[in-house]
């Protein structure tokens, strides 16, 4: 998953959630957030950040030239763009990564899939068989530790319902964790942030729904899905 332009800055304040200011070669300028949650130990005042800049923003209507899609924690760079994991996964899923993951090639790969009341971000078959691959993307970490999510999310545990649903009916039904990051040691639901989808990822578990957790490799430009992580649910 590739940008095609990028400038990095640093970060001065996020008015809401859609907007920051940040400083781009010494000067202020309001920035597209590709991230609606709450980032907050992320974005802190005076952090480098990693933009995508859109030279054509005039003329395709944009009201923004650069959008914000990475941020340095330290020496660690994330990618907190919410829509890459979904590209990352696609990428993914067509280069043999889910085949080496799971022992499965995957056929008449699709994205986008309305299936019951959810819409999941990639459908295949195998064999035959048809299959979902719900994906998420992880943005948030302590202590070495990847957790999701960092906000509340009804839509999460929906997708965790109808995907238990699914594999109760004979469809495979995968949720993949995208870390957006290196250097962590496991995933784990977020439970004081979202007890019910904690419970819900558990649940999934146990109705069949394969969970699967990796890691990336970061860079300004984009990032890869590289290696899985350790899964540790309640």
């Amino acid at each position: 998953m590739e940008y095609q332009h990028i400038k990095k800055g640093i970060f001065q304040a996020r008015p809401n959630r859609f907007v920051a200011q940040v400083m781009i070669d010494g000067k202020e300028h309001r920035v597209h957030v590709k991230n609606t949650g709450r980032c907050r130990e992320l974005l802190i005042p005076g952090a480098t950040v990693v933009l995508e800049d859109h030279p054509d923003a005039k003329d395709k209507g944009r009201k923004t030239r650069y959008s914000l899609v990475a941020v340095y924690k330290g020496n660690l760079l994330i990618n907190m763009d919410s829509q890459a994991p979904n590209q990352a996964a696609a990428e993914w899923l067509l280069g043999g990564g889910f085949s080496k993951a799971t022992g499965k090639k995957p056929e008449q790969i699709k994205r986008e899939v309305t299936w019951g009341q959810s819409r999941f971000d990639l459908a295949f078959t195998v064999q035959g068989i048809p299959g979902f691959l719900e994906v998420k993307g992880v943005t948030l970490e302590e202590n070495g530790i990847a957790l999701f999510p960092d906000a509340p999310t009804q839509r999460g545990v929906k997708h965790l319902q109808e995907l238990s649903q699914a594999s109760r009916e004979g469809i495979l039904a995968y949720v993949l964790f995208v870390i957006q990051m290196k250097g962590v040691t496991c995933f784990t639901p977020n439970v004081k942030m979202h007890r019910e989808f904690a419970l819900a990822l558990g649940q999934a578990k146990a109705a069949g729904v394969h969970i699967l957790a990796y890691d990336c490799l970061v860079r300004e430009k984009g990032f890869s899905i590289h290696r899985p992580v350790p899964v540790k649910l309640l």
